[in-house]
């Protein structure tokens, strides 16, 4: 689901009719790798995106609000020097690639009129933003790359502006009839899809299959079985696909499996290849589109790059708790022989005038046990039978000495370890910085992370997390704690005795909270609905999000009691019922959230 050649040039197409003869008036770098410009054309402001990010890089209008650094990097001043006030004159796509050449009218320092073109060139990890002045020479990039970087193409202040390698590939607009079949015949080891996206720019796989579904053509299909026949009623739907490009018809959607309404993905055009089973959503415009399939990524990566540091130090810590149960089992498995020890002790003392010197093994009856079997005892020789016996109590009483340091030990490492998954089950269903902030805080409350390391940027304004809301389908709140400090206030301070509490049985997740204002003085006064809407988000915030059957415990809010000392989240309930989840998205999906 990548940007193709067919996307950028809709991009464009979009672009060149609201920003032609519009004026660069503010410019701001909210990101290292994003640019935002907000133009005056048409008679309003319009805010455009451009990012380089090496996962979702693209450009296009939007209407999200970011906030902006106190300082702005050196990038995003260099663009204010150069381009801010300057006019917008041209805005292309260099010969179907995946990169947008926007020319921009301006003065230069010595007051003359100028044109310098901003380049952004959508290519994955090598994507990048670069402006250049009128002559090509770069005067900078939002990703500077060095020849230690790549041997082939510097992009460096001061440097001559080169086009990223060419993959000898034709530009499918231009291409005819004949160049299209006399590739096809030297081509016959490929397959039908293969053949259309590799020797063509812009095309991507998914978009080559549409050509050739359209065609009545499996893509799996090889070249060398299809004749000049097919070949040219491949190349007439080829042609149709790209006229309709060229004359910009454009049907901008996004697909959706229909059971699960996940992304599958997302085109410029109208794809004829997905039918049943999937369902469609069609917008307006490219930017909408894009706009929405990226908010969420963007936000996700975004909090993945924030949360890396806290979730190492969570992971070595699990880490290191794991390790520490794996000894402790080897530590009781070595003395799970304790009770012979003492037997035995106990036998050579009842039995010590008959053990005779030079003994090695000592055979006797052991009455301890009901049937009365012989036993054999190990003796040292160079001990007396006194001494013998006493050997064998003290490794009873060490053992015993041990069994009670490990059971406390294993309940701290249990109760610790149990805490940790339930911290980093939070911070991956985290969404913003003031949820980061939170599990920050309570990390280093909690002597995982220093102090020193818990510190608000300059300026730095974060809203205060609040638990998720939502409201059944038979109209109860429903709330959602997105970490232990939400979910102790939310169970022990928010709810009402008799309101419902769900937690999943035995697995870090989310305290959930139903709010039944009195309505629910039984257990049976509560709605199916609700409450298995209210155990598919116990589930689907829990670290068994992706498991079947999943059990989770629900009570009265009365029945939870926190234990002195305990951890944050940390909560115990005797009565309780227990329902069995397959988590089903779709079911909370379109209950209403409150913010």
């Amino acid at each position: 689901m990548a940007l193709d050649g067919i996307t950028v040039s809709n991009i464009v197409s979009e672009l060149q009719k609201k920003l032609i003869g519009g004026r660069i008036d503010k410019i701001y770098q909210p990101l290292n790798d994003e640019i935002i410009f907000s133009i005056r054309s048409l008679g309003k402001n319009i805010k455009v995106l451009a990012t380089a990010n090496s996962s979702h890089p693209r450009i296009h209008i939007t209407e999200i609000q970011k906030d902006n650094p106190a300082q702005a990097p050196m990038f995003c001043m260099v663009l204010r020097k150069h381009i801010a006030g300057g006019k917008i004159i041209s805005i292309e796509q260099p010969n179907f690639e995946r990169i947008i050449n926007i020319k921009i009218e301006g003065l230069n320092e010595m007051g003359d009129m100028g044109i310098k073109t901003l380049i952004i060139e959508i290519m994955g990890k090598h994507s990048n933003i670069i402006l250049t002045d009128e002559n090509g020479i770069i005067l900078d990039s939002i990703k500077r790359v060095s020849h230690d970087k790549s041997s082939v193409r510097e992009v460096l202040p001061n440097k001559q502006y080169m086009l990223p390698p060419s993959q000898d590939k034709k530009n499918p607009i231009l291409t005819n009839k004949d160049e299209f079949i006399s590739l096809s015949k030297i081509t016959d080891g490929q397959k039908l899809q293969g053949f259309i996206y590799k020797n063509y720019t812009g095309i991507s796989p998914v978009m080559a299959s549409e050509i050739c579904f359209r065609a009545g053509f499996d893509p799996s299909s090889y070249c060398g079985e299809i004749d000049e026949n097919g070949f040219s009623k491949l190349y007439d739907t080829f042609y149709n696909v790209f006229n309709d490009i060229k004359s910009e018809k454009y049907s901008p959607e996004i697909i959706y499996t229909e059971d699960t309404e996940k992304i599958t993905e997302f085109s410029s055009i109208s794809m004829l290849q997905y039918g049943n089973g999937f369902k469609k959503q069609h917008f307006d415009s490219i930017s909408a589109l894009l706009e929405e399939y990226y908010a969420e990524r963007d936000n996700m990566y975004h909090i993945q790059q924030k949360a890396h540091d806290m979730r190492r130090i969570i992971l070595t810590n699990i880490e290191r708790c794991v390790k520490k149960s794996e000894i402790q089992q080897k530590t009781l498995k070595s003395i799970e022989n304790r009770e012979d020890w003492r037997v035995k002790g106990e036998l050579l003392t009842a039995n010590i005038y008959a053990v005779q010197k030079g003994m090695t093994v000592f055979k006797t009856i052991n009455f301890y046990d009901e049937n009365m079997p012989e036993i054999e005892i190990q003796i040292d020789p160079l001990k007396t039978p006194a001494e013998n016996a006493q050997k064998y109590f003290a490794k009873y009483n060490k053992a015993k000495r041990t069994l009670a340091a490990i059971d406390i030990q294993k309940k701290q490492n249990d109760e610790e370890l149990i805490y940790l998954e339930s911290i980093l089950n939070s911070l991956e269903t985290s969404n913003t910085d003031s949820d980061l902030l939170e599990i920050r805080e309570e990390l280093v409350d909690a002597g995982y992370m220093k102090r020193k390391s818990f510190k608000k940027g300059k300026g730095q304004k974060i809203k205060k997390s609040k638990p998720m809301h939502y409201i059944s389908s038979d109209g109860f709140d429903i709330y959602v704690g997105k970490s232990n400090i939400q979910n102790d206030d939310l169970t022990l301070h928010f709810a009402a005795p008799n309101d419902l509490w769900l937690h999943t049985k035995n697995i870090a997740g989310s305290h959930v909270i139903i709010k039944t204002e009195g309505k629910c003085n039984d257990i049976n006064d509560l709605p199916d609905n609700t409450l298995i809407e209210a155990a598919n988000l116990a589930v689907i915030n829990s670290k068994a999000k992706d498991g079947t059957l999943v059990p989770v415990d629900y009570t009265f809010r009365k029945n939870i009691k926190k234990p002195n000392g305990s951890k944050p989240g940390m909560v115990i309930y005797e009565q309780n019922w227990s329902v069995y989840i397959n988590p089903e998205p779709l079911k909370i999906k379109n209950l209403k959230i409150e913010e």
